[in-house]
């Protein structure tokens, strides 16, 4: 049961799969969940009761592959004041990504496999939790592909953002436009705002 502990030290959120890696067998890995009454807050997740829920986290625990977008993004490098109310993801297409949106807390974006890890980085959320987030201008062109659905106020205000930070990288955003084919279409923006 040392080990255990230990690992409990060491994480805020106990999983089957941490606990095999360092040796734990399953056994003494329930055994120590139930005498300690931990909380199941995922599927295969524990924390204890008066643990402050990590949402992002869990999402990213839940479907490691999917990448933090739009919204999430927009807040989280400083382009848009509001904190997103529903969590928004973006994974490949043909992922069944319906358990993750049933509960409503999650919108979920889907594009071309190979082009999934483009601008992919990692970040550390509100909690000190490391989640997979894309970088500012992987943000931006989510933003243009996606126009159409995000409100106009929101969509100048967000754009108008980028434009003012001193750590843009143009040429780097007009890469992935290239990629994503929307480099017209962001010229045009851009041109207007710069």
């Amino acid at each position: 049961m040392n080990e255990m502990k230990k690992l409990a030290a060491e994480q805020e959120y106990l999983t089957r799969e941490a606990a095999e890696h360092a040796g734990i067998s399953k056994f003494k890995f329930y055994k120590f969940i139930h005498e300690n009454e931990l909380e199941q807050v995922g599927r295969g997740i524990y924390t204890s009761r008066d643990t402050w829920i990590d949402e992002l986290y869990l999402f990213h625990k839940r479907c490691p592959q999917a990448v933090f977008s739009h919204d999430e993004a927009f807040y989280h490098y400083g382009l848009s004041e509001r904190e997103p109310v529903i969590h928004t993801m973006t994974i490949y297409s043909g992922y069944n990504f319906r358990r993750l949106t049933a509960e409503g807390t999650c919108k979920v974006f889907t594009v071309k496999k190979e082009l999934l890890n483009v601008g992919k980085t990692v970040v550390q959320d509100n909690c000190g939790n490391i989640i997979p987030m894309y970088d500012l201008e992987r943000t931006i062109c989510d933003l243009i592909r996606s126009r159409s659905s995000i409100e106009l106020q929101e969509f100048n205000a967000v754009l108008k953002a980028y434009v003012m930070r001193k750590d843009k990288d143009l040429n780097k955003l007009m890469e992935y436009a290239k990629l994503f084919r929307i480099s017209n279409v962001l010229r045009r923006y851009m041109e207007v705002l710069l």
